[in-house]
């Protein structure tokens, strides 16, 4: 029996425990097991050490799949500056090594842009696709992408898309949540700084919103919804709009931590005290909540858990080849209640 021995789900040792115990990346891991990639020889034996003291096993499913050639996964995401983007990264990478998958990460300029990423990355050997919106919904509906005959999956979608499994959050629940909680503690002028429109889980989360004032009575004026892009910079534009109307919002719900950190940044150099003054909610729950001051009341995605599911996903539809059927995960949220409220 080894001794210090860490377990993930189910009891299963995990390629961050080996990483951790021999003092490497997950990734360097990974290549030591499937020796690939470049390490050293000192490197080699503190890894084989690691999983040998751990009893680490790796998922089999990618290395059966394609025998000793891991299969490949791309991730496909849009080219903007955001915590949320950074996480799903980091947590597909970790992912991915541990299903002994290889990881190929591309992000598009626009959604006219997405196929032609989405086509590059099967040239260079993806065997399945990973999207972020917009791109879900792009390829959804796009005949030439279900003719490259890849599989794929989406994360962070806002409902069951055609041709595509999805994992998700109810984003209209979660927004409704959090709006709610502004109501309960009696915020009347409340304010959104939106995703973008083309985004299906900023359509639902403004909408999530429109239904918890409705409920209350409360008004949700056209001035008082500005669109954003999911960036600070966004947020920045939005805050000093939303903060120059005659009768300024005392709450502002933002759909993404990034706006909404934003909008804390304007609040302190208009002298405005928080939350006495002006409260403000995020959605995503990214390192950036607990960064800021005040922290952040947010809503939390399992994002960890969402590309894990997703990464599961696409290896079950290619075993299965093109007899897969879609599969839709709705994964439970949280609202997690700080400072900023």
């Amino acid at each position: 029996m080894s001794r210090g021995r860490r377990t993930g789900q189910a009891g299963r040792v995990t390629i961050k425990a080996v990483a951790a115990r021999a003092g490497v990346s997950a990734m360097t891991v990974s290549n030591v097991f499937n020796d690939t990639g470049k390490f050293g020889r000192e490197t080699r034996e503190r890894v084989l050490a690691a999983i040998a003291e751990l009893g680490y096993v790796p998922n089999s499913a990618a290395r059966r799949l394609v025998g000793a050639t891991p299969a490949r996964v791309g991730l496909l995401y849009a080219g903007v500056d955001s915590l949320f983007i950074d996480g799903v990264l980091a947590a597909t990478a970790v992912a991915s090594a541990e299903r002994g998958l290889q990881l190929m990460a591309r992000k598009a300029d626009s959604p006219e842009d997405a196929l032609a990423v989405a086509r590059a990355l099967q040239e260079a050997g993806a065997d399945a696709l990973l999207l972020l919106p917009p791109f879900d919904t792009v390829m959804a509906g796009s005949a030439r992408f279900r003719a490259l005959g890849l599989a794929a999956a989406a994360i962070a979608t806002a409902a069951p898309l055609p041709g595509l499994s999805t994992v998700r959050i109810d984003n209209r629940a979660a927004s409704r949540a959090v709006t709610q909680l502004l109501i309960d503690k009696g915020r009347r002028r409340i304010a959104v700084i939106a995703g973008p429109r083309d985004h299906s889980d900023s359509v639902e989360r403004l909408l999530g919103c429109r239904e918890a004032l409705a409920a209350a009575g409360l008004p949700l004026p056209d001035e008082r919804v500005v669109e954003g892009r999911f960036t600070f910079e966004s947020g920045l534009e939005a805050a000093e709009r939303l903060l120059d109307l005659p009768e300024p919002p005392d709450a502002i719900v933002a759909a993404n931590d990034d706006m909404a950190a934003a909008v804390l940044w304007i609040a302190h150099r208009r002298g405005l005290v928080l939350p006495r003054d002006l409260a403000v909610t995020g959605f995503d729950d990214t390192l950036l909540a607990t960064r800021v001051w005040p922290s952040l009341t947010t809503v939390r995605q399992p994002i960890d858990r969402m590309t894990a599911r997703a990464l599961d996903l696409l290896l079950d539809a290619l075993r299965q080849g093109p007899e897969a059927a879609p599969t839709d995960v709705l994964e439970t949220h949280a609202l997690v209640e700080r400072a900023s409220t």
